[in-house]
């Protein structure tokens, strides 16, 4: 899947080694970042984390992953979970909304709050899309997917359409649960991402 979304101009991005020190990066989400079943170490935020600094990008990423959280919980621990002096979120959040079948319009509402209150901090937000199950049926799948895309239109902001692109339906990937990834599922989805991040934080492709 292609990556959309991209509206940042690269001279409003910080700068890879910028001498002000690293960029400070959290992760907001919920299970399928905060690593599930996995050592911290294995989690999405410190892959990250050490792929980003191999790729030259100087930057702390904090893991703010909560296993069962929504993005109505998200909402309302944002204060605590994004401290002040953090300069950019990648937003996970909604993969639960969906599980449990809560109307998407709640969903959207909820992120839709989350992507204001941290503009207004002045905090960038990059947007890490998902995707309906099918067994939900198509019209609850086409409202539900539509949430990202007219979330990151809304407010200009980056949008991976799928977090879990190259994972989902692999089973070497992912536990035995069918859904969370294991290490080598995590490794994948940082190699997937990485690109789109380090554009998102530096303005570079290259």
């Amino acid at each position: 899947m292609a990556v959309i979304g991209f509206f940042l101009l690269a001279a409003s991005a910080p700068q890879a080694g910028a001498a002000n020190g690293p960029i400070q990066l959290v992760v907001l989400g919920d299970s399928l970042s905060a690593g599930y079943l996995l050592p911290q170490e294995a989690a999405f935020p410190a892959v990250l984390e050490k792929a980003l600094r191999g790729a030259g990008v100087d930057v702390d990423v904090a893991n703010a992953g909560v296993s069962g959280d929504t993005s109505r919980g998200g909402l309302e621990r944002l204060d605590w979970a994004v401290p002040d002096g953090t300069q950019a979120v990648i937003l996970e959040l909604g993969a639960n909304d969906m599980l449990r079948g809560q109307d998407p319009a709640r969903t959207q509402e909820s992120l839709d709050q989350i992507i204001t209150r941290l503009k207004a901090r002045n905090i960038r937000v990059f947007l890490a899309g998902m995707l309906a199950a099918p067994s939900l049926g198509r019209d609850y799948g086409v409202r539900y997917n539509a949430i990202f895309p007219a979330l990151a239109a809304k407010h200009n902001v980056p949008l991976y359409p799928f977090f879990l692109e190259g994972v989902t339906g692999n089973r070497a990937l992912v536990l035995e649960d069918g859904l969370h990834p294991n290490r080598a599922g995590v490794e994948q989805m940082v190699r997937s991402i990485l690109p789109a991040v380090k554009t998102f934080l530096t303005g570079s492709q290259g």
